[in-house]
């Protein structure tokens, strides 16, 4: 478990490292960029670089936090990736089950093997369930995650790379919008993430803008119109969470 510098969440948690790219949003991925950082780094974990690793040393660890926290489930992989067995996701979501004080989050390009799976798992309360919406060509994958019984559902449209409609957000609680970040970040428009935030206001559904990224997103700074918008499912702000990280 590492603290985390994502925007809308505290902790990565990676009991799965690796992935393999199925979409336009893979193409500059950050997870291959830091799984080749930590392997030059000599980081154990990282000596197959981002080809995908099981972890099952790793999979207690939230068991050890008594303390709430939000936590993002494998930031460096994608869960539901079919390289992982459908056992292995069942303790992952046993350990989320039995941490009631934390609230998991998931996110996966796959949405097509969490439909597969999702019956035969728990969800419980505290585990949020997102995909990833980068263009309209992946718009699909809204309608298999609202076929899954998880009780909060998020969209992040990160990297956003074109306009994109949304046939409805019913069902979804909150969406996330983020620019590409990296060496070859590819550009997103204002008119695109504007869109999508109004497609939210007028749905009632919480907006959380993370960066507009480029190579350097520090300076390209969060601000949207002017404003930050930090929307959560949880009383629609981060008001009423502690993210305040250790020296």
């Amino acid at each position: 478990m590492a603290y985390s510098n994502i925007e809308w969440t505290e902790f990565s948690w990676n009991p799965v490292t690796g992935c393999t790219k199925i979409s336009s949003g893979c193409s500059n991925c950050y997870a291959q960029r830091m799984a080749k950082r930590l392997k030059a780094m000599g980081v154990k974990r990282y000596n197959s670089g981002f080809n995908l690793s099981i972890h099952p040393d790793l999979i207690a660890v939230p068991l050890r936090l008594k303390k709430p926290h939000i936590i993002f489930v494998n930031s460096m992989s994608d869960l539901f990736h079919e390289a992982v067995p459908d056992q292995f996701i069942k303790e992952i979501f046993e350990v989320m089950n039995g941490c009631p004080q934390h609230t998991f989050q998931v996110l996966t390009k796959r949405s097509e093997r969490l439909i597969q799976i999702s019956r035969s798992l728990n969800w419980s309360h505290n585990i949020w369930m997102g995909v990833t919406i980068e263009d309209q060509m992946n718009i699909h994958r809204i309608s298999d995650l609202c076929a899954c019984p998880a009780k909060i559902k998020f969209l992040s449209c990160e990297p956003l790379l074109e306009s994109i409609s949304f046939p409805g957000l019913g069902g979804i609680n909150w969406v996330i919008v983020g620019g590409e970040s990296g060496p070859e970040a590819r550009p997103m428009k204002a008119e695109w993430a504007i869109s999508v935030r109004d497609q939210c206001l007028q749905a009632g559904v919480p907006f959380f803008f993370k960066q507009w990224g480029g190579k350097n997103k520090k300076a390209s700074g969060r601000l949207l119109e002017g404003q930050i918008w930090d929307q959560m499912p949880i009383k629609n702000s981060l008001s009423n969470i502690d993210f305040t990280r250790p020296d």
